[in-house]
C-alpha cells in the first residue's frame, strides 16, 4: 500500500475534489469557453452580418470543442506533454459520443484516460508508443462504452429542470437562480455545470440572472471598499474575487443570494427570459456580457440544445430588452446595496469586510 501511495505521489495523480471539481471542472469551461462560446458568437456576428469569413471561423471554432476541453482538462491534472496531447483525440471521441451531455462525457472521460495516461508515462523505453497509445485507446474505448448513456442521463436531467421550470417558473426561478449565482462565486465553474445540464429556456434565463445577481451585486454593494477597479473586476470579472472575503464572513453574501431569489422568478414569471444560446452562457452572467450575448443570439439563432426542445428565433420586443437589462444590470445594482444597508444596521457587514486583496 506505502509503495502505491509513493507511486500515485511520484505520478501527481491526486484522487480529491479539489483536483476533479473544482480544478479540471475549472480548466473544462476554459476550453469550452476557447472553442464553442467564442465560436458560437463569432460565428452569429457573421451570420448576421453576411460575412461568411466569420461563419466559417466560429464553426471551426465550435467543431473543436471536445479536444479544447479534454487538452484543458488534461492541463488541470498537470499531465505530460505526451498525454496532453492524446487527449484530443480522446476529447473528440467523448464529445461526439456524448451527444447532448457531451461536455459530462468529457470531463468524466478524460479524467480517467489522462490519469491513466500520467500512470504510465516514462515507465518505459519505448514511451512515445505506450503513452498515446494507453490514454487514446482507454479515453476513446471509454467513450464508446459509456459516453452515450452520460449524454442521455444528462440530457434527460437538464431536460427535467426545464420542463419543471415551465412547470413551476416562480419556484423553479427561484432554485435555478439561488443555486447557480452561488456555483458562480465558489471557486467551482457554473459555466461548466451549466453546459453540463444543457440548460437553456428558461431554466438558462434563471440561471443568467442569478449570476448577474451575484457578479454586478458584490461590484456595487462593495463600490465603497473597492471603488471603479472593484466594479470592473467583479462586475464583468467574476465574483468569485469575494470568496477570501466570504470565508471570513459568509453575511456578506446574504445580499447577493436575496436579490438572485428575487431576480430569479421575475425574469421566469414577470419577463419569460430565455437564455437559448449555447448553454455555457447560462453560467456565465455578466461576465464578458456573455450571458447577455447567449440571451442575444438566442433570439437571433438559437443554439441546436435549445432548439431540440422547441425553440425557434425570434425578433425582440422592447418587453424583452428591458426585462434583459432590469434582471442583468438594475434589479442587482439595486437591491444588493439596499439588502447590504440593512446588513450594516444591523451590525452583520462592517466597512472593509468586502475589501479585495
Amino acid at each position: 500500500m506505502n509503495s502505491f501511495r509513493a507511486f500515485l505521489k511520484r505520478k501527481d495523480i491526486v484522487f480529491s475534489i479539489k483536483r476533479y471539481g473544482i480544478d479540471a471542472l475549472g480548466a473544462m469551461a476554459q476550453g469550452l469557453f476557447c472553442s464553442l462560446l467564442i465560436g458560437t458568437i463569432i460565428r452569429t456576428i457573421g451570420a448576421q452580418s453576411g460575412i461568411s469569413l466569420l461563419t466559417d471561423i466560429g464553426t471551426y471554432a465550435m467543431a473543436v470543442s471536445g479536444p479544447a476541453m479534454a487538452v484543458a482538462i488534461g492541463y488541470a491534472l498537470k499531465a505530460p506533454q505526451m498525454v496532453l496531447f492524446s487527449l484530443a483525440a480522446v476529447g473528440w471521441a467523448a464529445n461526439a459520443e456524448g451527444g447532448a451531455g457531451g461536455p459530462l462525457a468529457v470531463l468524466l472521460i478524460a479524467i480517467v484516460a489522462g490519469e491513466f495516461g500520467k500512470a504510465v508515462s516514462k515507465e518505459t523505453k519505448v514511451d512515445l508508443l505506450v503513452t498515446p497509445a494507453v490514454t487514446i485507446l482507454i479515453g476513446v474505448a471509454l467513450a464508446k462504452l459509456i459516453a452515450p448513456p452520460i449524454g442521455s442521463a444528462a440530457s434527460a436531467f437538464g431536460l427535467m429542470i426545464d420542463q419543471a421550470t415551465k412547470l413551476q417558473p416562480f419556484w423553479m426561478g427561484i432554485c435555478v437562480s439561488v443555486l447557480v449565482g452561488i456555483a458562480l462565486t465558489l471557486p467551482i465553474s457554473s459555466a461548466a455545470i451549466c453546459s453540463v445540464l444543457q440548460l437553456t429556456g428558461l431554466a438558462g434565463g434563471a440561471a443568467v440572472a442569478g449570476c448577474c445577481a451575484q457578479m454586478v451585486g458584490f461590484a456595487v454593494m462593495s463600490f465603497r471598499e473597492n471603488r471603479w477597479g472593484g466594479l470592473v473586476s467583479q462586475g464583468i470579472g467574476t465574483s468569485m474575487l469575494q470568496m477570501p472575503n466570504i470565508i471570513r464572513n459568509p453575511r456578506i453574501w446574504i445580499p447577493p443570494i436575496l436579490c438572485s431569489a428575487i431576480t430569479g422568478p421575475i425574469a421566469t414569471c414577470l419577463f419569460h427570459l430565455e437564455m437559448n444560446g449555447a448553454p455555457i452562457n447560462s453560467g456565465m452572467g455578466t461576465c464578458g456580457l456573455c450571458g447577455q450575448i447567449g440571451v442575444l443570439t438566442g433570439w437571433v439563432a438559437p443554439g441546436a440544445e435549445a432548439a431540440a426542445r422547441g425553440a425557434v428565433a425570434i425578433t425582440p420586443a422592447v418587453f424583452d430588452w428591458m426585462g434583459l437589462i432590469l434582471v442583468s444590470f438594475v434589479l442587482p445594482a439595486v437591491l444588493c446595496p439596499v439588502f447590504a444597508a440593512l446588513c450594516r444596521i444591523l451590525g452583520w457587514i462592517q466597512d472593509g469586510d468586502m475589501k479585495l486583496a
